[in-house]
């Protein structure tokens, strides 16, 4: 099994647009976080999917093992 990459020990503030897909990286490998660049490509890990249910600043995980993928929930003050 492979494990995820601590990208940062911090959310991303990101603004997205209401009724667009977002795909987070869950590898913390992507050198365009928070987002997917394809750099989980060998390993099992997948990005996870977010569509946006309106316009806003959403603030995805960056340490990458938040319980409420791909948001952030406070996680990475515990690691």
């Amino acid at each position: 099994m492979t494990y995820p990459v601590c990208a940062q020990k911090a959310p991303y503030p990101t603004e997205v647009e209401e009724g667009k897909s977002y795909y987070w990286c869950a590898c913390g490998l992507s050198k365009k976080q928070p987002l997917c660049d394809g750099s989980h490509k060998g390993t099992d890990i997948a990005p996870i999917k977010y569509t946006a249910t309106r316009t806003q600043k959403v603030y995805f995980c960056g340490c990458k093992v938040s319980v409420n993928k791909p948001l952030c929930d406070g996680t990475h003050a515990k690691i």
